[in-house]
């Protein structure tokens, strides 16, 4: 057997293992004294005009056109009608064979990668990090640079950056807003990245891709601009997902942008079906893209994100916490009150609160809670978060 594959699925994720180590505990103390914070799972429902176009298109139409075989790269209606919302809104002007439907930002990462990527290549990543860039990085042969952000403000720090650019480097990843800290690259930093990247392309001889991952591109709050990256650098491949802006998760849909401008666009996007083709991720589920058709341009009601991001952070600050304040996403970084994360996030166990700790992250030292959980169940949980606070920072002040 292939003892990679192996070790991917025994070492398993330490967030799926405490979402199952929730369900557990809650079928013995109840489901209401049990805060499980571990998971990216929108709470927040779909817009309502999801649910009413799938149940027109299931009165309304045949069971071929629902459920059939689109075209491998997705079907044609839906790919102009995403970059017709999407020159709408950023004044671009792509179309419909600048997009590959896909089963969700996982699916556009690991075909994009798969696409690009050598045994040898490298790929930087800025921690914090979703955990799985390293499997998509290094099932393609190629190598996953980390750089940390900056420490204070977890930005991009340039200092790091530069010299981890080297020859072998073929492209940066770059998730905004982020996943775990719910940071958002700011205008400024996009503008650096592209400016250095830009030139290091020129010393090498070589494109350098800017991977964006954009699943939580519409889940910011207080007015913060996101930077649509393909305006600011010309070799930018952008990895989306419906499943946090619609509420979606469980829907696997999304799509690859390869814009003309990228370089080698053409080779990139043919390259781009031919790994669709090698995973075996041809033809994203057809009715989601006949609903994603009809829907584009909606984002769920994310106001509630919003109220629970500021309960949390008034709240743990006060109980002594450190927190990185989000800006979007629906995660609060929290800084570890030790130096191990991980007995950290043992010790909230006892108290029932599951939080994640961010050494999969490429973060030590922090803990990842995840609050797109409704309102009542953070509001019953403060007491347990005032605990926690109290062994840890009254045992210090003692």
């Amino acid at each position: 057997m292939n003892e990679t594959m192996k070790n991917y699925g025994t070492n398993r994720s330490v967030i799926r293992d405490l979402f199952e180590f929730g369900m557990q505990r809650k079928a013995i103390v109840g489901p209401d004294h049990v805060y499980d914070f571990s998971l990216g799972n929108p709470n927040v429902p779909a817009p309502a005009k999801i649910n009413e176009t799938i149940k027109n298109l299931i009165d309304t139409q045949d069971d071929v056109y629902l459920h059939g075989y689109t075209s491998a790269q997705g079907d044609a209606a839906c790919r102009q009608a995403i970059v017709d919302d999407l020159n709408r809104r950023f004044d671009t002007s792509f179309h419909k064979d600048n997009l590959y439907i896909t089963c969700g930002a996982a699916a556009s990462l690991k075909i994009t990668l798969t696409a690009l990527y050598n045994e040898g290549d490298e790929v930087i990543a800025f921690t914090p990090y979703f955990p799985e860039y390293k499997v998509f990085v290094e099932t393609t042969g190629a190598r996953l640079v980390e750089v940390a952000c900056d420490p204070d403000t977890f930005q991009i720090d340039f200092d790091a950056l530069e010299p981890a650019i080297t020859p072998n480097t073929k492209s940066i990843i770059v998730n905004s807003p982020n996943n775990p800290s719910g940071v958002v690259y700011t205008k400024q930093t996009i503008c650096r990245l592209a400016s250095l990247m830009e030139k290091k392309e020129k010393e090498y001889g070589h494109a350098i891709y800017l991977i964006t991952d954009e699943p939580y591109r519409e889940l910011v709050y207080d007015d913060i601009e996101v930077p649509f990256v393909t305006k600011y650098y010309k070799d930018t491949i952008v990895c989306y997902s419906y499943s946090k802006s619609l509420s979606l998760p469980g829907e696997r849909i999304g799509y690859i942008l390869v814009p003309d401008e990228a370089s080698e666009a053409r080779d990139i996007y043919a390259a781009v079906c031919g790994a669709g083709r090698a995973l075996g991720y041809v033809c994203a589920p057809s009715m989601l893209q006949h609903v994603i058709e009809r829907c584009t341009g909606l984002v769920s009601d994310i106001r509630a994100y919003k109220e629970n991001r500021d309960l949390m952070v008034n709240a743990l600050t006060a109980y002594g916490f450190t927190c990185i304040h989000p800006d979007g996403a629906f995660y609060l970084f929290v800084k570890s009150p030790i130096e191990d994360a991980n007995a950290f996030s043992e010790k909230a166990k006892e108290f029932d609160l599951l939080i994640v700790p961010a050494d999969s992250f490429g973060t030590p030292g922090y803990v990842r809670i995840a609050y797109c959980v409704s309102k009542e169940m953070i509001l019953r949980s403060l007491p347990a978060f005032e605990q926690l606070g109290n062994f840890y920072f009254k045992k210090q002040s003692d």
